[in-house]
Parts: C-alpha cells; structure tokens; sequence
C-alpha cells in the first residue's frame, strides 16, 4: 500500500514538472513570436519610402530692363557737331572734383559744337537788350525779335517810351503775349531809368533788379551781353539741362546759379549760359531729346531718355542744326558764316 501511494506522488510530479516545462516553452516560442513581428515591423517601417512635400513651382524673374548706352562717339555725324573723345559715364557717387571734371569737359564740348553762341535777341545797345528780355518772357525769341523793331522805330530811347501811350504801345506788343502786362512793364523801367538813371541802364546786378519786370535772369542778360560782365542764365533750358547732367539737383533758380556758378571760373558764366541754352534750343529739347545726335550723350547721365536711333534724332534738330532759319533777323557774321541763316520778319513766314 506505502509502495502504491509513494509510485502514485512519484507519477503526480512528473506530470506537473513536464506541464510546467511545456507552459515555459510555449511562453518562450510566443515572446519570440512576438519580438520577430515586431523586428518586421521595424524592417518595413524603415524601409518604407519616405512622403515627398511637392515643392512650390519658382516664379519666373521679371526680364531685366534694358538700358541705353551712350555709343563711345557721337553717331550722328551732323553739321557743325564734334563728338566727344570717350565715355565718361558718371557713377551715383560722383565726387565733387569729378564733377566740376565733367562739367567743364561738357562745356568745352559744346563751345567747339557752337562756337558762334550768343544771345539770340536782336538789340543794338543796352536799352533794347533790356526791353527785348523783358519781353521774352512766356515767348520765343523769335516772336520778340519780329516785334521789337516796330517798338524801336517808334520809342528808340527810354524817354520816348517812358512818355508811350500804354494803347499805342500794347498793340504793337500784341503778338508777343501777355501785352498788357509787359507794356506796364516796359514803360515803368523806362519811366525808372529817366527818374533814377539819367536815361541810362545801370551797369550793376542791384540796380537793374530795382526796375519794373527785371528780375536777375534778365538781369544777367543784360550785364554779360551789353557790358561784359560775367553772368549765369537760368532760363527754362539751363535749368532742364544741368539737371538732367546731374550738375545739379536744385529746382530754385537762385540755388541752381549758385551750385553751376561753383563748378566754373566766373570768366566762363556767360559763354557757358549761352552754350547750355543754345544746346537746350537745338538738341536736348524737353519733350523729345535728340540723344541719339547729340555730341555729348558719352558724357550725360540721361543717355536714352529721348531718341536714340541717329537717323531718327536727326530730324528732331531745330534752326542751323536741322537746316532752319535761326531766331535773329540780325544774327552776328559768325552765324552766318557757320551755315545760319537769319530769321523772316513778322508776317513773313
């Protein structure tokens, strides 16, 4: 009976160690199971392609402008006209000495191209200089010089028209606009110079400033052309002109003469006016500058602002320079022998 119940326990134990040892194995096969699907998981994961963001499609840059350049010699090979020897164009910070460089070279350019410059007025002494300028305003020369001589014919000194009938004097004025005004003006300066002159026109800037309609453009007028005294013009075209040069960045007519007036010896202003105005009249207009005729486009920071094509500018050149009469119906034998011819008189043409 001992012996049954010991063989008995015996088998119980083995069974429950060999249970345990099977529970043990199928534990370990499903841990195994377990971590292998997961190393496979990993595996794709991993191996899976990566999601690509799509990029923005790039904007196309805007086509860079193009921009005129000055040829290194003028290509317009019109009368009178010497191109420049080589391209100096100026940088955004040009410095002042460069500047007063250019500045020169360009005035020197323009004395060969117009070497017979002057003031394109017709007069014949200081009084019809004065009264001719002041005429000039909101007009051509052209229109003063058509009209002045019936004024001279009938007033030829101050107190002949300081004594005027205003009727009788602003019906000869008629064609030159704004009549009324500048026949107030005209009578009062000759009424001025017979009072406080002694029938002459003063010689000096302070002066002339005191007379009725003379302010120091014409002013200067007066002083370099009938007394040789050196002056600075700044009419329309200077002002146009030394600003599109860059000479300037003033639009006061008072600061522009004191920042030109500063790049030239006082012994050139006179020349130098006539040669920027003449310039201004003839090539460099305001509308339709002729660059592509001009004798200095190496040395204007303007370049391309107007016609550029040679054959094209070239019909844009007013008086001597495009074959036309001049503004003076008595223009200086240098003009005249340069090619110019004088202006038709009023009604004529």
């Amino acid at each position: 009976m001992k012996k049954a119940a010991s063989a008995k326990k015996a088998a119980s134990a083995k069974s429950a160690a060999s249970k345990a040892t099977a529970a043990k194995a199928t534990a370990s096969k499903s841990a195994a199971a377990k971590a292998t699907a997961s190393k496979s998981a990993a595996s794709k994961k991993a191996a899976a392609p990566k999601k690509t963001t799509k990029a923005a499609p790039l904007k196309k840059a805007p086509a860079a402008k193009k921009v005129a350049v000055a040829p290194k010699k003028a290509t317009a090979r019109i009368k009178g006209t010497a191109p420049a020897k080589a391209v100096v164009h100026p940088p955004g910070d040009e410095s002042p000495t460069a500047l007063v460089r250019r500045a020169r070279r360009i005035n020197r350019e323009l004395a060969e191209v117009f070497p017979y410059a002057h003031p394109e007025l017709d007069f014949e002494n200081p009084f019809q200089l004065v009264v001719a300028t002041v005429l000039s305003a909101q007009t051509t020369d052209l229109r003063v010089n058509q009209t002045t001589p019936s004024l001279f014919a009938k007033y030829p000194t101050p107190e002949d028209l300081a004594a005027a009938n205003p009727e009788e004097v602003e019906e000869i004025l008629r064609p030159c606009g704004f009549f009324r005004a500048k026949t107030k003006s005209v009578i009062g300066l000759s009424k001025a110079l017979v009072e406080d002159f002694g029938g002459e026109v003063p010689g000096r800037l302070e002066d002339l400033v005191k007379l009725p309609g003379v302010g120091r453009k014409t002013a200067f007028v007066v002083l370099g052309n009938a007394f040789g005294r050196p002056g600075i013009t700044v009419d329309t075209h200077f002002q146009r002109l030394v600003r599109r040069w860059r000479w300037t960045g003033e639009s006061d007519p008072d600061k522009i003469e004191a920042a030109v007036g500063a790049l030239f010896p006082k012994s050139d202003w006179t020349d130098l006016s006539h040669h920027v105005i003449w310039h201004g009249r003839r090539i460099c207009h305001a509308r339709k500058p002729a660059c592509g005729a001009c004798p200095i486009a190496p040395l204007c920071p303007a370049y391309g602002e107007g016609e550029t094509d040679p054959e094209k500018a070239k019909k844009l050149l007013k008086y001597e320079k495009g074959g036309f009469p001049g503004q003076r119906l008595k223009p200086p034998q240098a003009y005249l022998d340069a090619g110019g011819t004088p202006a038709p008189p009023l009604g004529a043409g």
